[in-house]
């Protein structure tokens, strides 16, 4: 667990303690962020379930978009991660003594430990409403994990397993939503399925082919 101190920014030093009592509270079943939505940036991560860190890009999304008459609070919703995980989320807009979004808290919470659970608990924290969708539909990390564990929870078989066939068929649905559009999408796509940036080009050079169509 990090540590705060003097230098960090101070939307961080405010909302620190919040975010390490609830990690703390929920152990390694929950990721917590804090994200800037003026820059666009994680300002901190506990307990990170994937490789974003601190800086690296939110990709939330306009809140203008949201329904104003909403409240700031959104959630629970359902996401999946690439190892089939699903993941009931919780978003909520911190604002300023002017009223303006200062941050975004994202909790993040596996859901696997519940599913394992005797069915009287497993509709323990289930979600309710629908995503917010204006502030992921930006987020290409989040299709990359939603695609990949989709796939992994239709064919039972886990990353470490999967077949030349089943990349094909995840690259060929990520073609089809634009990941491969943003400049830095294979390294991220590489990195999820394990296998080499090289193996992830040739796939593509194969999905593409006039023949492939055919």
């Amino acid at each position: 667990m990090r540590k705060v101190d003097a230098g960090r920014d101070p939307r961080v030093r405010t909302w620190a303690p919040v975010c390490q009592a609830v990690a703390l509270l929920l152990g390694p079943y929950a990721e917590v962020v804090l994200h800037d939505p003026e820059t666009d940036r994680v300002l901190e991560i506990w307990n990170p379930m994937g490789s974003r860190g601190p800086g690296d890009p939110s990709l939330l999304g306009e809140l203008d978009e949201l329904d104003p008459s909403a409240q700031d609070v959104y959630g629970p919703y359902e996401k999946l991660i690439a190892d089939g995980r699903r993941l009931s989320s919780v978003s909520a807009v911190l604002r300023d003594a002017q009223d303006r979004p200062s941050a975004v808290l994202c909790i993040n919470l596996d859901r696997t430990p519940l599913e394992q659970a005797a069915a009287v608990l497993s509709a323990f924290g289930a979600p309710t409403v629908q995503r917010p969708e204006p502030l992921f539909e930006q987020d290409w990390y989040e299709r990359i994990q939603h695609v990949i564990g989709s796939h992994v929870r239709e064919t039972g078989r886990p990353v470490e397993r999967m077949t030349r066939q089943d990349r094909l068929a995840i690259l060929g649905r990520m073609d089809e939503v634009r990941v491969f559009a943003v400049r830095r999408a294979v390294p991220v796509v590489a990195g999820a399925l394990r296998v080499s940036r090289s193996t992830v080009y040739g796939l593509l050079a194969e999905l593409r082919a006039p023949s492939a169509k055919d």
